[in-house]
């Protein structure tokens, strides 16, 4: 398996600049400051890169996005990684900071920014408290502040602690977090690129995608293109969690079968259950049922298969689970994380919640499903930011391919309580 972001992750001490050095730290620094801005970008662009965060959006073309000519300029760092079965982030943030802080420099560099904020979910404090003492060593040694290695380019980077809300992750309303306000979604136009924090032009990138840029550019844009798919281009680091044998996090290449990601990296399914199903992206993407388990983890393979890759995270399901049992789970996650401003997702997310609770409860009816199914029509696609999709995307897709296991609760004396 090709190793980029994880080729050292387990070196010790990695996380102090010194070892960070000696691996060859920093080094890209160098030669992004022989280049100009502008050609870095077109390098991004040239490797494929996409974001990492969810959206998979090319990188360096929402770098070339930004609003000419207006300054400042701001980069934010989205560290907030809340959606559940996602851990990837963390690992990174925790042993490597120093990747981080190099990736956005350069990304800095780039786009012509001097400022730059690492937002972190409110549950981050080691997280908070480890990148604050790497900033601290990269000032020391001069790769932050006034005229970073004698370039003329001027950079330094803040890190910001959220209050734990899972809607602060959407883009904008991380921005309204950062700027004092309350956390929920703006409108869009303008977007970031545009208007964004402070209303000024603002590049908003993921952990691993900055993580990734130094490879870029010390190594070129095409060696890193060589990894992946023709459209789905590098490596990925995948959260594998759920009913497997060694959950954890891994760096494959994008294209791998999702089945070598589960019965090989992750060592099979525990117990030696069979497994039922698994939810390719993190929480917040359509599940699909076990026969779709050798589809290529990549972008465009899992939008064909009817989900998406999301952030990188593979729950798996094993048949000793009923799917309306876990997709209730789901559903309480975000009922509880909605933060009211939209209507249908307000409404709809505790409307499904009681709808399938009763259900469990032997209380539903077989017209309950075209229920759920009507919910979801009038939530999805209709809200400022997708949280309310991300609601219906479990129970959509729980319907369509284990339509049984809601079956087997109407009409039947409780098997299960309601947790």
């Amino acid at each position: 398996m090709a190793q980029i972001l994880f080729k050292d992750i387990n070196k010790k001490e990695l996380h102090r600049i010194k070892v960070y050095e000696e691996l060859g730290g920093y080094q890209s620094l160098k030669k992004a400051f022989s280049q100009k801005p502008e050609e870095i970008v077109e390098a991004v662009k040239a490797s494929g890169l996409r974001g990492r965060g969810g959206a998979g959006f090319p990188t360096g073309l929402k770098w070339s996005f930004l609003a000419k000519d207006v300054f400042p300029r701001y980069l934010c760092c989205n560290a907030d990684e809340s959606e559940p079965g996602t851990c990837k982030d963390r690992e990174l943030l925790l042993k490597n900071p120093h990747l981080l802080i190099e990736g956005m420099i350069v990304c800095s560099y780039a786009c012509r920014i001097e400022t730059g904020y690492i937002y972190f979910r409110g549950e981050f404090h080691d997280l908070s408290f480890i990148m604050d003492k790497a900033l601290d060593e990269a000032r020391a040694k001069g790769y932050l502040g006034k005229n970073i290695l004698g370039s003329g380019f001027d950079l330094d980077i803040h890190t910001h602690l959220g209050a734990g809300a899972y809607i602060c992750g959407e883009e904008s309303a991380l921005l309204n977090s950062l700027e004092g306000g309350r956390g929920e979604p703006r409108m869009k136009p303008p977007f970031p690129a545009v208007e964004g924090l402070y209303s000024k032009p603002t590049v908003i990138n993921n952990v691993e995608t900055l993580c990734a840029v130094p490879y870029i550019v010390s190594e070129g844009a095409d060696k890193y293109a060589a990894f992946g798919t023709e459209k789905s281009k590098g490596t990925k680091l995948v959260s594998v969690s759920g009913h497997v044998k060694k959950p954890g996090n891994y760096e494959i290449e994008l294209g791998t079968p999702t089945s070598e990601l589960i019965y090989n990296l992750a060592g099979g399914i525990q117990n030696d259950n069979k497994l039922k199903a698994f939810i390719p992206g993190g929480s917040s993407v359509p599940m699909l049922p076990a026969d779709k388990v050798d589809v290529p983890y990549d972008y465009e393979s899992l939008a064909e298969a009817g989900t998406m890759l999301g952030s990188g995270a593979l729950i798996v399901i094993d048949d000793s689970i009923n799917i309306v049992e876990a997709t209730l789970r789901l559903i309480s996650f975000y009922m509880h994380e909605s933060c009211g401003k939209c209507t249908p997702c307000r409404e709809g997310t505790r409307w499904l919640h009681q709808i399938v609770e009763r259900i469990m409860q032997n209380k539903g009816q077989l017209e309950y499903i075209n229920k759920l199914e009507d919910i979801c029509d009038n939530m999805a696609f209709k809200t400022f930011c997708p949280l309310a999709d991300a609601c219906v995307a479990p129970v959509v897709s729980s319907i369509k391919y284990f339509r049984s296991d809601y079956e087997e609760y109407f009409g039947k004396v409780p098997t299960r309580t309601v947790s």
